[in-house]
């Protein structure tokens, strides 16, 4: 069984035919997923796709892109949405100062508030950082002293210290499609030397899809073309990389029952 770790199902782009995207996410061995909220003002919409299947689970956060635009959240308020039974994560959070939606200094405050509740809960914190390496390994090593809390670095696609700092703080990497693409040798060269035990695979459905599908709307069964990438570029059996992703899936996300 393959897991999409990250995905947005209550878009519109699936609005139509969510029903076919899971049967074909079924034959393609993709067991579980998870939808990630991207703006509190629409978490009614992610939490009611995960109420309505048992094998998807859904997140609680605002995306760095949204972080100057939803009302600013409490940690208290997170903490609070998590205790439904779906929820097993929070975010995605972080920093993206490659498109500056929102500004910086929102991006870093909602971050904060983001990993006050991962602390407070314990579930883990999902996050996207682009173009802003350096202030992400400030935040993760800031925040870490005053309390641990597990987390993932999400989409990995970044530079090789965001992945140091996020395995020396005993977090995760997800692979996405862009693992698979042409331009992505320095990426590869990096998740070579990352330990299996700290690996998932993901869609970021609708975006981002893996070749050979680079260019149509991704979905959740296309993750075994990433993971099947993933595999032969570690040089292991995909069985193998199917099995640790997995465990590593239900290690981190505790909350999802296996």
């Amino acid at each position: 069984m393959l897991v999409d770790s990250h995905c947005h199902l209550d878009y519109p782009d699936f609005a139509e035919e969510l029903p076919a995207v899971l049967e074909r996410a079924k034959a393609a061995g993709v067991g579980h997923m998870v939808t990630i909220c991207t703006r509190l003002s629409k978490f009614d919409g992610v939490k009611a796709v995960a109420e309505a299947h048992d094998n998807i689970y859904c997140s609680v956060g605002i995306h760095p892109h949204d972080a100057g635009k939803e009302p600013r959240t409490t940690v208290r308020e997170l903490v609070e949405l998590t205790s439904h039974p779906k929820v097993v994560g929070i975010g995605e959070t972080g920093l993206d100062f490659y498109y500056d939606n929102s500004p910086q200094d929102d991006q870093e405050a909602s971050f904060r508030i983001h990993i006050g509740a991962s602390r407070e809960t314990g579930l883990p914190l999902i996050i996207h950082t682009r173009d802003a390496d350096d202030k992400t390994i400030e935040i993760l090593d800031q925040e870490q002293e005053k309390g641990a809390f597990p987390g993932l670095i999400h989409c990995y696609s970044v530079g090789r210290g965001v992945a140091e700092a996020a395995i020396r703080h005993g977090m995760y990497i997800s692979l996405s499609g862009i693992l698979t693409f042409k331009n992505s040798g320095e990426l590869r060269e990096i998740v070579k030397d990352l330990p299996l035990d700290r690996l998932l695979v993901e869609t970021d459905a609708p975006f981002l899809a893996p070749v050979p599908k680079r260019g149509k709307r991704n979905e959740p069964s296309f993750v075994r073309h990433t993971a099947e990438f993933a595999a032969d570029l570690l040089g292991i059996p995909f069985a193998e990389l199917e099995q640790a992703t997995t465990d590593n899936f239900f290690r981190l996300f505790s909350k999802a029952a296996a």
